[in-house]
């Protein structure tokens, strides 16, 4: 069933609410996925939500807390006491979602909750996942897998394979170890379906398995699973022994996340923030980049004070200004962003620096060419003066190869730093063009104008 969120439905949902009707409460979620009763929730106030998830079956109420916004789980979970937290929604998740859901609680909390999980074994598996950096594999890893022994026959195999799949929702393969659990390969189903029962599992699995370790850095795991089309990949230790898995839900969480964390300081916004965000929290993400954005425009100012005395002497070439900064703003923009593409999705292979500059520059050289004779072509149709045509066209032509090698440059040299190239993409990159650009403009107009004014 998809959720067609309206006010009415809303309305409706809160009356039930307040009339504490558990049953008919129930009928309106009860086909709804966790996602659509989580986005329902965005529309409600903490006790009205506390309502709903008391009634959820608990398995469902752990699925949808899953699903919340970060600060919207944070918020609800605040209101809750940590046994009640342990008990109605950790007790019912995976190793991975147990354990976000307790990093965001704070330390006293956490640490109260542990302690009311009832499984111990859960509890250490969640303690280990805390131990790991959010953004590495084994942070985005779970500890539910199956796996089974190379020298196990297909007899023991199934057996040992029924009882570990009471804790794992989602088959995507079976690993296979060896006695001291280290990965050496996965056994596909058809192995096991066609296989004897005195088998030995060594004789049927493939050797060849695609890994991670625990410190690979979450954006390098995403890469892997995408280039070879994985919907599950398996987790190590430096020694190589077995840990956890981790799915594609999980990876396209760390993609999303990434694509808006990029977008956003290509905006020019300096924090991760959402829509609900207070306004003291959303001027501070955005202000920074302002500030850079305001000290550039002074920049900008002082510099055409500086060639004041040339704009007295030629002051159509001031009809030109905003025309040669906004073309070095969005050229620049073009180049970094492709190299930042590039530099994101792992596509730029082994090319080096300074072939990328040259395949920028006779791009630049193209369409610097083309859009310079078609302002050329402008101000000769509209009658301009030839010293202004020639040297706005030249000059645009020079602005804009700067520009493309500038703004190819500025995101490889924040990568080679290891700082996020999505910097090169933003006000920054824009603001530095502008000034440059300009100084271009100022500097030819001073050198060409006479020259053509002769001519």
């Amino acid at each position: 069933m998809n959720l067609e969120l309206t006010r009415e439905y809303i309305s409706e949902l809160r009356a039930i609410i307040e009339a504490r009707d558990d049953k008919a409460a129930l009928a309106m979620m009860n086909d709804l996925h966790p996602a659509d009763i989580a986005e329902i929730y965005q529309e409600l106030n903490i006790d009205e939500v506390k309502y709903l998830y008391m009634i959820l079956d608990p398995k469902v109420a752990s699925d949808v807390l899953v699903e919340l916004e970060e600060d919207d789980r944070e918020q609800f979970l605040r209101a809750l006491p940590a046994e009640e937290i342990a008990s109605q929604f950790i007790n019912n998740m995976d190793s991975d979602d147990a354990a976000d859901v307790i990093a965001d609680l704070d330390d006293l909390v956490k640490q109260e909750v542990l302690k009311h999980i009832k499984d111990i074994e859960q509890a250490g598996d969640i303690v280990d996942l805390l131990s790991y950096d959010e953004h590495s594999a084994g942070g985005l890893m779970a500890k539910e897998l199956i796996k089974v022994n190379e020298n196990w026959s297909l007899t023991t195999c199934l057996r040992e394979m029924r009882k570990q799949a009471e804790e794992v929702d989602d088959l995507f393969y079976i690993y296979v170890v060896n006695d001291d659990n280290i990965l050496t390969g996965i056994v596909s189903l058809k192995a096991l379906l066609i296989a004897t029962g005195s088998t030995i599992i060594k004789d049927i699995y493939e050797k060849e398995v695609r890994f991670v370790r625990t410190d690979t850095p979450s954006e390098e795991v995403a890469q892997i699973m995408e280039k070879y089309d994985l919907v599950a990949l398996p987790v190590v230790d430096s020694i190589g022994r077995l840990l956890g898995r981790i799915t594609i839900d999980d990876i396209v969480d760390v993609i999303r996340d990434e694509a808006e964390k990029d977008y956003q300081m290509a905006s020019g916004i300096s924090s991760d923030v959402e829509t609900t965000d207070s306004p003291l929290r959303l001027s501070r993400a955005r202000l920074p980049w302002l500030i850079i954005g305001l000290v550039g425009g002074v920049l900008v100012a002082a510099l055409i004070s500086n060639f004041e005395g040339d704009i007295k002497l030629n002051p159509e070439m001031a009809f030109f200004i905003p025309l040669i900064a906004a073309m070095a703003g969005n050229v620049g923009i073009q180049s970094s962003a492709i190299i930042v593409q590039g530099l994101a999705s792992n596509s730029l292979g082994l090319e080096s620096t300074f072939r990328k500059l040259v395949k920028e520059f006779f791009v630049a050289i193209m369409n610097g060419l083309i859009l310079s004779l078609l302002l050329l072509a402008y101000n000769l149709i509209m009658q301009q003066g030839l010293a202004l045509t020639y040297t706005v066209s030249i000059s645009l032509f020079v602005v804009i190869i700067f520009a493309a090698i500038f703004g190819t440059m500025i995101p490889l040299f924040l990568d080679k730093m290891k700082l996020d190239p999505a910097l090169a993409t933003g006000p920054f990159i824009t603001t530095t063009n502008d000034i440059m650009g300009l100084f271009i403009y100022f500097l030819m107009g001073r050198v060409l104008y006479d020259v053509f004014a002769v001519i």
